[in-house]
């Protein structure tokens, strides 16, 4: 009977050994399930043009001086129209965070096509798709970006 109940200890103490668990009560040694990365990075592509092609959408829609540039162009794809260097009266038609947001995003499809998508530009870790999924075109890992928001307080 003592030697029973020295397993049954045993196996207390080795489970204990072999998993954690954070202040938040969940398991630290559970991996994250795991991604199809490159399925992934196609849904947030195209989660990106679908944005990008909103906001223009709004842009010629709510703009008047925008929509005369924009009927004034050889006809292209309407995510494409944001990309182009049409001409400085564009560029004042967008409203400063509409340009910040374009060029995010415009930024993002860029990492995509170079396959740099998803890793942080600080310290290259991948970005968490849950990150991604709020914030698709996020430079920063959550780490990086709120040691640079402390830094700029």
């Amino acid at each position: 009977m003592a030697v029973e109940k020295k397993k049954t200890t045993e196996k207390a103490v080795s489970s204990k050994k072999t998993t954690k668990t954070s202040a938040k009560g969940t398991s630290s040694r559970r991996s994250a399930p795991k991604v199809d990365w490159p399925a992934f990075v196609e849904k947030m592509e195209q989660s990106l043009q679908g944005q990008k092609a909103e906001l223009v959408g709004n842009l010629i829609a709510n703009n008047k001086d925008f929509k005369e540039i924009v009927d004034g162009m050889d006809p292209k794809d309407v995510a494409d129209i944001a990309s182009d260097d049409i001409d400085r009266k564009m560029i004042e038609a967008l409203g400063s965070q509409e340009l910040k947001l374009l060029k995010l995003i415009d930024s993002a499809l860029t990492r995509i096509s170079q396959g740099k998508y998803g890793y942080c530009i600080k310290c290259e870790k991948r970005i968490p798709p849950d990150r991604l999924e709020a914030i698709p075109y996020a430079l920063m890992c959550v780490d990086c970006k709120s040691e640079e928001e402390r830094r700029n307080r």
